[in-house]
């Protein structure tokens, strides 16, 4: 036999090697896959986009700063580089966990000896599901391109638009949720009604927008110390926003709003309404309850140990928002990108210490700190002891955002797309796209 021949009957004889399969390309599945890069592993990141998507900038899609190139990478460009790992376009729809099989949507599977399921989380409207096709929440690019068609649609018909009641409600923006989601779309709607717009009609002043914020809890940015939601709230009303907490939504149609508050009802009219109240797990949490005997807490999430992995389920590791981690802490840890971070990196080097044989510490979320932006040259930074606001905390908020970002290209494009939307107040991806309801 000659010398290829043996080697080709080596490398038959050679055991396969572990496969790892990563369910979902978002924070945590993608930083999963970059971190196994030199672990003995075959690893397969399957994800029903082909893009990951970065969500903490999905608010400047929805109001026209940035388009969703500007945010998006390709998923095997990230991970092109990475010999040992594959990339599949595909949607995980059932588990077959005694053969550690993965069923598609198409019907064909995928075979694992470790699973990873970070397929991230949806909207949560507690139980009034039927509000979602009046207002949208902000999860993924149609998401943000159908916010936009309807912040601009709401100008456009203004415009044309006689009577001056209709008027006013479609100028009436109405945001439920004061977390950084819905204070970030506040303060973008507010500067885009009072500075991009504001010369670009001719029957409707733009800056004639009301922007309210409602929240459940006694404060907006209730994850905040209070002296950073004071000033949060402060920074929104010098924008124009009007601040409403400890305010529910009670009724919702297609015209209208119902708040309550204090026992008091209040009927609002407007066209818009836009939804950044809460988060549920997406529907494999399901699945794993059914398949694995896995328990969801309140929000759908599913309950890990305190490896991240399921009880009595080892080789299954569930990591960011459809995660529930508590161990040693009050409230489980929040459904933000730094924790589906850090979750993907202790995960691969979880799995590359138990091929070694080697123990390892429970995960440890390390908070390095919060960040939310209100608007130009304002935002809150909460770093523990060290708390800050106003412009250096705006400057720090987009510098780490940059940073963060997959690609250099993005990098890049968003630093000068910022920069000049800085300095001529304009927002340029200003696009309708989508139904226009037979307007």
């Amino acid at each position: 036999m000659n010398v290829r021949g043996q080697r080709e009957v080596a490398r038959r004889d050679l055991p396969a090697r572990p496969r790892v399969l990563i369910v979902g390309g978002g924070f945590g599945g993608l930083y999963a896959a970059q971190s196994l890069r030199r672990a003995p592993v075959d690893v397969t990141l399957v994800d029903r986009r082909n893009f990951h998507l970065f969500q903490p900038l999905l608010y400047q899609v929805a109001t026209g700063g940035l388009s969703p190139g500007d945010i998006s990478s390709p998923i095997r460009r990230a991970l092109r580089k990475q010999r040992n790992a594959r990339v599949l376009l595909g949607e995980v729809v059932g588990l077959d966990i005694s053969e550690r099989r993965a069923r598609l949507a198409d019907g064909e599977s995928l075979v694992y000896d470790t699973l990873v399921v970070a397929t991230g989380g949806t909207h949560h409207y507690f139980g009034n599901d039927a509000w979602a096709a009046r207002a949208p929440g902000l999860k993924t690019i149609e998401d943000a391109t159908e916010i936009r068609r309807r912040i601009l649609l709401a100008f456009e018909r203004a415009e044309r638009e006689p009577d001056p009641a209709r008027r006013r409600a479609l100028l009436q923006f109405v945001i439920v949720g004061a977390g950084p989601t819905g204070v970030e779309l506040a303060g973008a709607i507010c500067e885009l009604a009072r500075d991009t717009l504001r010369d670009d009609f001719r029957s409707v002043d733009p800056r004639e927008a009301r922007v309210l914020l409602v929240e459940g809890a006694e404060r907006v940015l209730p994850g905040y110390p209070p002296d950073l939601s004071t000033k949060a709230k402060r920074s929104l009303e010098c924008l124009g926003a009007e601040v409403r907490p400890g305010t529910l939504v009670a009724e919702m149609d297609d015209e209208s709003v119902v708040l309550e508050a204090g026992g008091q009802r209040e009927r609002m009219d407007t066209r818009c309404v836009l939804w950044a109240a809460g988060v549920r797990a997406s529907s494999l949490a399901k699945v794993l309850e059914k398949q694995a005997g896995a328990a969801l807490d309140r929000a759908g999430r599913v309950v890990v140990e305190s490896d991240c992995s399921l009880p009595r389920h080892s080789e299954i590791f569930a990591i960011g928002d459809i995660a529930s981690f508590c161990h040693g802490l009050q409230t489980p840890l929040p459904g933000v990108a730094p924790v589906a971070m850090q979750q993907g990196r202790y995960v691969a080097r979880a799995i590359a210490r138990r091929l070694s044989g080697k123990g390892g510490a429970p995960f440890c979320y390390r908070d390095r700190g919060r960040l939310a932006t209100i608007g130009r040259r304002a935002a809150v930074a909460d770093f523990g002891r060290v708390r800050f606001s106003g412009l250096a905390a705006w400057i720090l908020w987009s510098v780490v955002h940059i940073f963060f970002l997959i690609e250099y290209e993005n990098r890049v494009l968003v630093s000068i797309r910022w920069l000049w939307n800085y300095v001529t107040r304009n927002r340029g991806t200003r696009l309708i796209t989508g139904e226009r309801d037979g307007s």
